[in-house]
Formats: structure tokens, C-alpha cells, sequence
């Protein structure tokens, strides 16, 4: 027995050891620069036309502050055009968005999802209309030169560019761990890989694309979940690479609890097992054909998410000292120490600051969460797990009125 949880603690080890090293390699990139912002002081050569998606679901809590926020934008206004696409809202909320000079979409599904409701407006929308098609969330602050920064990166030719997400909030220890990993998601996925020359990765807000690349794509979207997983995969097949413009800010109000936590990376992970299960042997066809862009997108599906690697590595280095097995011991210390040294070469400084005891408290309970979302994981494959955003009492508010409504 003692053999067995031996190989079996080895074999992790090296799975954990795998994704530790790649985390070092691109938290070291991105040190070395990533970014491909344009310097928004020169003046673009052409203004394009962008449609600003926001597919919400629900959101009655938030939508109204956000559209005010997002009209705020230093672009000319007839350039862009907020389009909410409302699926299930309160009939009162959508009064409130009809006096706002934007296009109200609704729609509704047997089975709600983003990619359900971006097809039904991109249907009902012009097909010449725009130029660019950006894609926000219900919750997401567009920063007042988010649009301008964009129109900048397409003057330089770019297809596809994916904005910097940051926290709008960090009131709770979840909501400061979550954060947290979208920063270090920031410095890994998308400013180190561009260092290296890699295509940035997409976060599913936030993110713009030429208008009639992204319809296209989307109508060959075949996951409920993730969807901007999958528009990665089919930007790096068709080597369409994306810019990361790392000036260009989009605050995204970050989950409040560990309930919602779990909820959210249910849906993430059934997103990611989908991806690796449809894309896995054309990344090793495409890698032979030397899409190297795309193979390594395929290999992110086969990483560990963060918060679980690092419970991992922590639990194998406690087996280790069980086993008293000095080499082994030796491994998981030095590997523990190297996920140390690249979380903290991604995490900004301000972020650094702001971890306590609440935050160091929480860990072990939202990995404890992490783990019963593996167990959920098949729930996500045929229905749409919506994170709830606003206020506890904003949310028990929008509960109340579907609980009427049903």
C-alpha cells in the first residue's frame, strides 16, 4: 500500500510539477513587457463603427448603473452604439434602459446562454452596420477611453484584442481573491504569452473583434459555457492572433461569496474538459503543421486550475513528509517554493497589500468549493449557470421577482 500512494504521489507530483514550471515560464515573460497598447495620443486614422454586445441575463441589479457608466466614453457617439440584449429582465428595468439613447434586444431561451443571446442580436442587427463587435459584460465599467484605445490597436492593423480586466470591487475576502486570480490570469495568459510572441487569451468581456470575424465565429460556437474559450481555439486555428492592451481597462465586479465562487467555476471547468475534449487532437495535428499558437491554447485545457494546484502541491508536500521520503520531500519543497516565486512575480504590488487573515482564511474553504464543482461539473454541460451580480439585496430583490414571475 505503502508503494502505491508512493507512485501515485510521484505521478501528481509530476502533473503538479508541469504546471508549475509553466506558470514560472510566463510570469517571467511577463515581466519583460506583453502589452500592445498604441499610444492613444496620436489620432486614429479611420473611426470604425463598434457595437458594444452586453448579453444579460437577469441582471436587473446592475444593468442600469452600468449602461450610464458605459455611455460615459470619450469616442463620438454616433461611432458606437450600446446594444443590451435582455433575456428575462423585470418589466420595470427595461423601461428604465428604454430612456437611455440605446438598443434594447430582448430575447428568451428554453436554455439561456451568452452565445444564444449574441446570436439572436447579431440576427437582428445590420449586417454592414459595424465595424468592430465588443463584447461586455452586464456588471463591466468600460473606462471613458476603453473605445478609443481599441479603435487605436485596429488602426494598427489587429483583429482581435482583448482589453485588461481589473476588479471593481474588492469588499470581501472572495471578492479580493477573486481579484486576485484575474490579475495573475492578466500577467500569465495574456502579458506573458504575448511576450513570447503568443496570442493573448481571451476572458470573455472586454474582448473586440472585426465584426464580421466574430459573427462568423460565433454561429460555429457549439459550448453553453466558456464560449470564449472556444472563440480562442477557432481565432488560433484560423491564425488570427489577438493583441492583449494591457492601457485599456474594463472593471468587472468581482463575486462576492463562496457560494457564487462555486457556481462560477462549475461552469469554467465543464468549459475547459469540453475544450480539451474537442480541440485536443487537432492541437497535436496543428503543433506537427507548426500552428504553435493553437497547440499551446490546446495545452491550457490540460492545465490545473491555480487555486487547486496550489492545494495540491501543498497536500503532496504534507504526504511526503508522511512518507518520510527524503527525495520526495526535497521535490515538493523546491516545487512549492517555485509557485510561490511566480504567483508572486505576476501579483501587482496593491494586490500583494490587500491579502490578510480573512484572505489566507478563505482559501482553504473556496478550494474545498473547488472541489465540490468537479463533482457538479455535468450540470454545466446542458444548462447555463448563471453568477449572480449586485448587492446581497439587490440580488434578494431580483430573486423576489422571478420567484413572482414563475
Amino acid at each position: 500500500m505503502t508503494l502505491f500512494f508512493t507512485v501515485l504521489a510521484s505521478l501528481l507530483g509530476l502533473y503538479t510539477g508541469f504546471n508549475t514550471v509553466y506558470l514560472l515560464i510566463w510570469a517571467i515573460a511577463g515581466r519583460f513587457g506583453g502589452a500592445d497598447d498604441a499610444d492613444n495620443s496620436v489620432p486614429a486614422r479611420a473611426i470604425r463603427r463598434i457595437a458594444v454586445l452586453i448579453p444579460a441575463y437577469r441582471e436587473d441589479a446592475v444593468i442600469v448603473d452600468s449602461v450610464r457608466a458605459n455611455l460615459q466614453q470619450n469616442y463620438p457617439t454616433d461611432a458606437f452604439r450600446l446594444i443590451v440584449i435582455a433575456d428575462s429582465f423585470r418589466p420595470d428595468t427595461l423601461d428604465q434602459l428604454r430612456r437611455f439613447p440605446i438598443d434594447v434586444i430582448e430575447v428568451s431561451f428554453e436554455n439561456s446562454s451568452v452565445v444564444n443571446s449574441l446570436q439572436a442580436a447579431l440576427t437582428r442587427l445590420p449586417g454592414n452596420g459595424f465595424d468592430i463587435a465588443l463584447v461586455a459584460d452586464a456588471d463591466n465599467h468600460l473606462a471613458t477611453d476603453f473605445l478609443s484605445r481599441v479603435n487605436q490597436a485596429f488602426d494598427q492593423g489587429w483583429r482581435a484584442v482583448q482589453g485588461h480586466r481589473v476588479a471593481k470591487n474588492t469588499n470581501t475576502p472572495v471578492a479580493t481573491l477573486d481579484a486576485i486570480s484575474e490579475e495573475l490570469n492578466n500577467h500569465f495568459f495574456r502579458k506573458g504569452h504575448r511576450a513570447l510572441g503568443f496570442s493573448s487569451a481571451l476572458i470573455g468581456s472586454g474582448m473586440a473583434f472585426e465584426y464580421g470575424l466574430f459573427k462568423q465565429c460565433i454561429f460555429q460556437a457549439q459550448t453553453i459555457g466558456g464560449y470564449d474559450k472556444e472563440l480562442d481555439m477557432r481565432l488560433s486555428l484560423n491564425k488570427v492572433r489577438i493583441a492583449y492592451l494591457e492601457e485599456a481597462y474594463i472593471y468587472d465586479e468581482k463575486i462576492q461569496n463562496s457560494r457564487a465562487f462555486e457556481n462560477q467555476r462549475t461552469r469554467w471547468i465543464e468549459s475547459q474538459v469540453k475544450n480539451l475534449q474537442l480541440h485536443f487532437g487537432e492541437g497535436i495535428r496543428q503543433f506537427f503543421r507548426g500552428n504553435f499558437d493553437y497547440a499551446e491554447k490546446v495545452l491550457q485545457t490540460t492545465l490545473l486550475p491555480r487555486i487547486f494546484n496550489l492545494g495540491l502541491v501543498s497536500l503532496l508536500l504534507v504526504v511526503a513528509l508522511i512518507l518520510d521520503s527524503g527525495w520526495f520531500i526535497r521535490v515538493m519543497a523546491v516545487q512549492s517554493l517555485l509557485l510561490m516565486a511566480a504567483l508572486l512575480l505576476a501579483l501587482p504590488a496593491h494586490l500583494r497589500r490587500q491579502i490578510g487573515w480573512s484572505e489566507l482564511r478563505m482559501v482553504p474553504v473556496l478550494l474545498l468549493r473547488f472541489c465540490r464543482s468537479i463533482l457538479r461539473m455535468r450540470r454545466a454541460r446542458n444548462q447555463f449557470l448563471h453568477t449572480t451580480h449586485g448587492s446581497d439585496a439587490e440580488v434578494q430583490q431580483t430573486e423576489g421577482w422571478k420567484m413572482k414571475a414563475g
